[in-house]
């Protein structure tokens, strides 16, 4: 029996490697291999990086992969892209500039890759340092005139930066900006901080704590100083079928200032200004008017207000009933019949126009043409020969016009004595 499958131990390989082959060939053929690139970049993860080393330089975020794969392992890769990742082992790595080949996992088999771009990444691992510095208050801008700002307090003094070495050492100053300009009331915000080289650029990539700090300052008045609201005062009326629609002032308070702080103190807290003269305006106006002030009193700055007033046309709207309409456009050798043959028309605008309104200021038409014999329905237009008015309704909107040719009466003949 061994000595049979001896002498016959070529036959029984060269069998089961054409029944692998068959094997092979019906797996294939069901479930082919495809190459593709994956339809979305994927995400590089970086692991076994030291707590105290930092990637002072940018890496690809993302790598684009190809693989060849059986058509149902990218039914499953597809159906789940996470199957796929991309690897920044930076386990072992001392500070310096390294070069490291990307780990391609996939979690499906059978796979095989086929490229991966970029493959190779080359970056620079820095010392992980901190450095405190004192919160530098920068104060532009000044308060209004007749107010003084205080002493300002930051609920943090300092601020601790962290980052890559060569990044952190960049920082010469911490500063917290704000802004005091036309200041009236008392400062109290939250501000963000900035870090700046020596040449009072931001330094970035670095971690800032706190990022922000908390500002108060104290706003006072000065003696001798107050601020009052403006009144306008006016006088007159506008002109009939016209309506006063607003009026306001600019700027709505004022500073006001006296070398004796009483009379600053006794004002009502309101100035009225010289007359607005409303008689017969039928426009808005746009003009400037001067304080009435007490004597030992002045304005701080202009000394005239900005007074603005609308004036507009009182809107009204008026019916005007049968309105014969004319017709336009018939062909020669027609004639037309309008059924009804006047409409009601609702207009509305200002009623001083509105007043002067006449049957000859309105003309109704039915446009006929290219129209043949037959009957139609028509929408009728209204023409309005004073500007500003609007017609809103027209009644009825449509009308109907019957065309008909016109006949011309046979002649009677008369028998011959």
């Amino acid at each position: 029996m061994f000595r049979w499958i001896a002498n016959n131990y070529r036959t029984f390989l060269w069998a089961f490697a054409l029944a692998s082959a068959v094997w092979i060939s019906a797996v294939t053929a069901a479930d082919p291999d495809e190459t593709r690139t994956l339809p979305s970049p994927v995400p590089v993860q970086v692991v076994g990086q030291s707590s105290n080393l930092v990637l002072s330089s940018n890496i690809p975020g993302e790598v684009e992969v190809s693989l060849r794969a059986p058509r149902s392992v990218w039914n499953l890769i597809e159906a789940d892209p996470q199957l796929v990742r991309v690897i920044l082992d930076l386990s072992g790595l001392s500070s310096g500039d390294h070069t490291q080949d990307l780990q391609i996992q996939v979690n499906a088999r059978p796979v095989q890759i086929v490229s991966v771009a970029p493959h190779t990444i080359t970056f620079l691992l820095e010392p992980l340092i901190t450095k405190t510095f004192d919160a530098d208050l920068s104060i532009s801008g000044e308060a209004a005139i007749g107010y003084q700002a205080g002493e300002a307090v930051l609920d943090s003094e300092e601020v601790v930066v962290a980052g890559a070495q060569s990044q952190v050492e960049k920082v010469m100053r911490v500063r917290v900006p704000i802004n005091l300009d036309g200041i009236r009331e008392n400062f109290d915000q939250i501000v963000k901080v900035e870090v700046l080289d020596e040449n009072g650029q931001k330094v970035e990539g670095l971690t800032v704590s706190p990022e922000s700090i908390r500002v108060t300052l104290p706003v006072s008045q000065q003696g001798g100083y107050r601020d009052v609201a403006v009144k306008v005062t006016t006088i007159g009326r506008v002109a009939s079928g016209y309506r006063l629609t607003d009026i306001s002032v600019f700027p709505p308070v004022v500073t006001v200032f006296s070398l004796d702080p009483q009379l600053v103190s006794n004002l009502p807290g309101v100035l009225e200004t010289q007359p607005l003269d409303l008689q017969n305006a039928q426009d808005d106006i746009n003009t400037r008017l001067a304080l009435n002030l007490p004597t030992g009193v002045s304005v701080i700055g202009e000394q005239t207000v900005l007074v603005q007033a609308g004036v507009s046309p009182i809107e009204s709207s008026v019916t005007l009933a049968g309105e014969r309409i004319e017709i336009i456009g018939l062909e020669d050798g027609l004639t037309a019949q309008v059924s009804p043959t006047s409409l009601d028309i609702i207009l509305s605008g200002p009623l001083s126009l509105l007043d002067t309104l006449t049957r000859q200021s309105v003309r109704a038409t039915v446009d006929l043409t290219g129209l043949s014999a037959g009957t139609y329905q028509v929408t009728p237009k209204v023409e309005i020969l004073i500007t500003n008015i609007v017609v809103e309704s027209i009644l009825p909107n449509a009308v109907e016009v019957v065309i008909t040719p016109i006949t011309t009466p046979t002649p009677t003949q008369t028998p011959a004595p």
